[in-house]
């Protein structure tokens, strides 16, 4: 059966040895995290994924404001970081606001730090000049705009010609539990829409000329992967194909871009303190 997932560690069974040429790393924190190294693109056909590195961090408590919360955005940050090179970023929100599950990425933007025109603006203002150059934009969906995001976005970066991007989008997983609780991170770029079998012109540094760093918490599954993971049984091609998502998703995913937006913002300003961003919102 063809399983729908954007979830790198989902492809790959813990209870296996991997190929070779494909590694697995695992630390904690405040989240579990799983670090997948694909070495080429040898195995896309066998697993899905090409060469690149894929992190998993898994916690609980992404849908709430738990106790760690701030720990919690420093160690996303801290993984973020490790991904995005020096120069000017531009963000952007992959995904539709009039679909909740689909949300994720548009409203995570919303709340990144813009500063671009501050070097323009700042008045000679040190401070202000410090901050990395950030650009910030919601790119639809081809529904709305009648054109592709990549498309969007291949026209940004001509004009501004930043170093890398980094794509925010909510994505589609196999297993319910990671529902609202994995946030991956990938240099590998992203395909919109790919998780629900609606995927468009891919963003990577193969179609853009430089890194696309993708960011995602998954917010649907698709019925018959449910069904198949429960019973090994795949249900008729004939019947109605069925997204899944959790009741709770309207504070899922208003929490989960909040944290998301904290952990970028502290990741491409380090000058910044948890508490001076936390004052953004």
């Amino acid at each position: 059966m063809n399983i729908r997932t954007d979830i790198a560690v989902e492809n790959f069974d813990d209870s296996e040895p991997l190929p070779e040429g494909i590694h697995r790393y695992r630390r904690g924190g405040i989240f579990s995290t799983t670090e997948i190294v694909i070495d080429s693109d040898d195995y896309v056909k066998e697993t899905g994924k090409g060469k690149g590195k894929y992190v998993s961090l898994e916690s609980r408590g992404l849908s709430g404001f738990s106790d760690n919360y701030r720990e919690m955005a420093e160690e996303i940050a801290e993984e973020i970081s490790k991904f995005v090179p020096g120069g000017e970023v531009l963000v952007i929100g992959l995904g539709n606001t009039d679909i909740t599950p689909d949300s994720i990425g548009p409203i995570t933007v919303s709340k990144v730090l813009a500063t671009r025109h501050l070097r323009f603006e700042g008045n000679g203002d040190d401070f202000l000049r410090s901050l990395r150059s950030v650009s910030c934009i919601s790119a639809g969906v081809m529904g709305q705009t009648g054109i592709e995001s990549a498309e969007v976005v291949k026209a940004v970066c001509s004009e501004i010609k930043p170093s890398a991007v980094i794509a925010v989008d909510s994505l589609a997983c196999s297993d319910i539990k990671r529902l609202g609780t994995t946030i991956q991170i990938t240099d590998t770029g992203i395909s919109p829409g790919s998780g629900v079998a609606n995927a468009r012109k891919e963003l990577s540094e193969k179609t853009l000329g430089i890194p696309v760093i993708a960011i995602g918490i998954p917010t649907v599954t698709d019925m018959r992967t449910i069904v198949y993971n429960l019973t090994g049984t795949e249900l008729e091609r004939s019947g109605s194909d069925m997204m899944v998502t959790p009741r709770d998703i309207d504070r899922l995913t208003e929490r989960s871009s909040h944290i998301l937006s904290l952990a970028v913002n502290l990741a491409l300003q380090p000058s910044l303190t948890f508490e001076e961003v936390s004052g953004l919102f």
